[in-house]
């Protein structure tokens, strides 16, 4: 059959991670790859409850369809939460999404023609590189540090591009370094795409999985010209089951979010949304992300006092302040990617860093996750790479 698809499925292909979690399925793996919450931390009892509260107050409002900017109760409620980022909003300020994944989708197709680019921090989120290059775009990948993106070289290279269309940013507990921004270069960062006249999409999954210290501004609290998109998401902070994620924009980019929106999926689930919406009423819900935080701090604590005792002096990690990973850093000869085999006939895995590169080049990197894992694990599975590592180093 010669069926005759768009040109822009040669840019897509399966996403490198959910091919991975097929093969992490397997029970007797050991797996740090996937970006998934713990189970044991979802609500199952309490939404039991609230399920059977919103069906008994609501069922027929809850199964219907509803608008398609979302819930207003819950929208409320968001605006609230995002207070903790120095953000003050309006309910009509916020679009429900079918989790932030789909606000990643929908930049692209409000923002990307073919051939523009999107620049991001070098590395960067797998599902947004692939989201974007739906959309036919280029990258141009921007150096960071400790500190975030630095911003020399994002001037220098936005001088260089003027087909620049867009710049995406993870600064909270960065997917997949878990590094976090400093204040200075969120407000740089603004300064900059003002100075280019560009938006940023500004994606924060984790920034309330905090472990120690104080939440910074979000880099949408220094927008003074109304161009950044901030995405939020209760996947990491309740369960990535219900696909609930919000856009919150300024109101020209929101009435496009909307209209996409609507020819995409008319709405959010509406059940989802008052299910949540009504957890958040007969419970507390900073409770709740204080018990996830407590726990992933401690898995966190464990998996890097782990590499610390078990990995070879040549290998570095980075020490996150909260969120779900960390990122190993190789020497040069060493493969991330060819590693992996050898990771799983030891029946541990991960994610090799090359698939955050968008333009390729860097194999000698490793995502871990720790949220998944119970303690145990963590402990035993590192120890199994610390013996692969040392396998290929020739120790």
């Amino acid at each position: 059959m010669a069926i005759k698809y768009a040109k822009r499925m040669e840019k897509m292909g399966a996403s490198e991670i959910r091919e991975l979690l097929k093969l992490t399925a397997r029970p007797e793996i050991i797996s740090f790859a996937g970006g998934l919450p713990a189970p044991e931390l979802f609500p199952v009892e309490a939404m039991k409850e609230v399920s059977k509260k919103v069906l008994e107050e609501g069922g027929q409002k809850a199964l219907q369809y509803s608008t398609t900017e979302g819930f207003l109760p819950l929208r409320e409620k968001i605006v609230e939460r995002m207070k903790k980022f120095d953000i003050n909003a309006q309910p009509d300020d916020i679009l429900m999404l079918s989790g932030s994944q789909q606000g990643l989708d929908f930049a692209g197709r409000i923002f990307l023609n073919p051939g523009d680019v999107v620049v991001c921090e070098s590395p960067s989120y797998l599902g947004a590189i692939n989201a974007f290059k739906a959309y036919e775009c280029n990258f141009v990948e921007v150096d960071t540090d400790d500190h975030g993106m630095v911003m020399e070289d994002l001037e220098r290279k936005l001088a260089e591009t003027p087909e620049a269309k867009m710049i995406y940013v993870i600064p909270d507990f960065q997917n997949p370094t878990g590094k976090t921004w400093s204040v200075q270069r969120r407000k740089e960062l603004v300064e900059i795409a003002n100075k280019y006249d560009l938006p940023i999409v500004e994606d924060n999954p984790y920034g309330e999985l905090r472990f120690e210290g104080e939440i910074p501004p979000s880099v949408k609290a220094f927008d003074t010209e109304d161009r950044v998109i901030f995405l939020g998401t209760f996947s990491k902070t309740f369960a990535p089951g219900m696909r609930l994620g919000w856009v919150y924009a300024p109101h020209e980019i929101l009435e496009r979010f909307i209209f996409v929106k609507q020819a995409a999926d008319l709405q959010t689930s509406t059940i989802s949304q008052m299910e949540i919406n009504k957890f958040m009423e007969m419970y507390d819900f900073d409770a709740h992300v204080e018990k996830i935080k407590e726990v992933y701090g401690k898995r966190r604590d464990l998996m890097i006092n782990t590499m610390k005792e078990n990995f070879p002096e040549e290998i570095t990690f980075t020490y996150p302040e909260g969120g779900l990973f960390t990122w190993v850093q190789l020497p040069e000869a060493l493969n991330a990617k060819e590693m992996m085999v050898k990771a799983l006939e030891k029946q541990v895995a991960y994610v090799p860093g090359g698939s955050f590169f968008p333009n390729g080049g860097r194999e000698n990197a490793f995502r871990l996750n720790y949220s998944n894992m119970p303690d145990e694990k963590i402990v035993e599975g590192i120890k199994r790479l610390a013996e692969v590592i040392k396998e290929e180093l020739g120790k």
